[in-house]
C-alpha cells in the first residue's frame, strides 16, 4: 500500500507541474534588438525576428514582460534572445537573455 500511495502522489505531482514546464520549454526562441525599455509600464519594445508560436513575422512591437526585474538588465540597442506568448490577451516576454555584443 505504501509503495502504491507514493507512486500515486508522485504521478499526481508530475502531472500538475509538468505541463507548465513543458509549455515554457516548448516556446521557440527569437532574436531581437531592444528599442525601448519602459519600467513604469513593465514593457519592452523589441525589433524581433519571426516568432513561430505566435505566427508573427519580423516587426517592432511592445511586449509586456513576465518578470519586470529583467528590465533592469537591458537597455536600448542591446541584442537579446527571448520567448514570447499571449498571456491574458497581451503579448508577453516569457524568457529573456541578453546576448554578448558582437566583436
Amino acid at each position: 500500500m505504501k509503495h502504491w500511495l507514493t507512486a500515486a502522489v508522485s504521478t499526481a505531482l508530475f502531472a500538475t507541474l509538468a505541463p507548465t514546464a513543458w509549455a515554457q520549454d516548448a516556446l521557440p526562441h527569437a532574436d531581437a534588438e531592444v528599442r525601448r525599455v519602459d519600467t513604469r509600464a513593465n514593457t519592452v519594445t523589441l525589433r524581433h525576428g519571426d516568432i513561430k508560436n505566435l505566427d508573427m513575422p519580423p516587426m517592432t512591437m511592445v511586449f509586456q514582460v513576465k518578470d519586470p526585474a529583467w528590465l533592469q538588465h537591458i537597455k536600448a540597442g542591446d541584442k537579446v534572445r527571448f520567448t514570447a506568448d499571449k498571456v491574458g490577451g497581451n503579448y508577453t516576454v516569457m524568457s529573456l537573455e541578453p546576448q554578448p555584443p558582437a566583436n
